[in-house]
């Protein structure tokens, strides 16, 4: 996985924010608002089309049986664990 560098004026910011520098201007009730639609976007599902080989999809729907759940949900899992940095291509 690729390390990121700050520079002065990032670290800068970061310090201020792990230290509680900010302070929010917004309303409870905007706060409440930003929150549903932040929780809304990262739990939004998206249905996507992929080729796959008869033979990749007969294997996973088996692993999926294995482990008791839906193949979609296995797949997703496996690209979630990939985004995530856990899972690695270059095995």
């Amino acid at each position: 996985m690729k390390k990121t560098t700050l520079d002065k004026e990032e670290i800068g910011l970061s310090k201020s924010l792990e230290s509680e520098e900010w302070v929010s201007d917004l309303t409870e009730k905007e706060k409440k608002q930003y929150e549903e639609y932040a929780q809304y976007s990262l739990n939004k599902q998206r249905r996507i089309n992929i080729q796959i080989t008869e033979r990749d999809l007969m294997k996973i729907r088996a692993k999926a049986i294995e482990e008791g759940i839906p193949y979609q949900s296995l797949i997703s899992m496996i690209i979630h664990k990939y985004n995530e940095g856990k899972v690695s291509i270059n095995q």
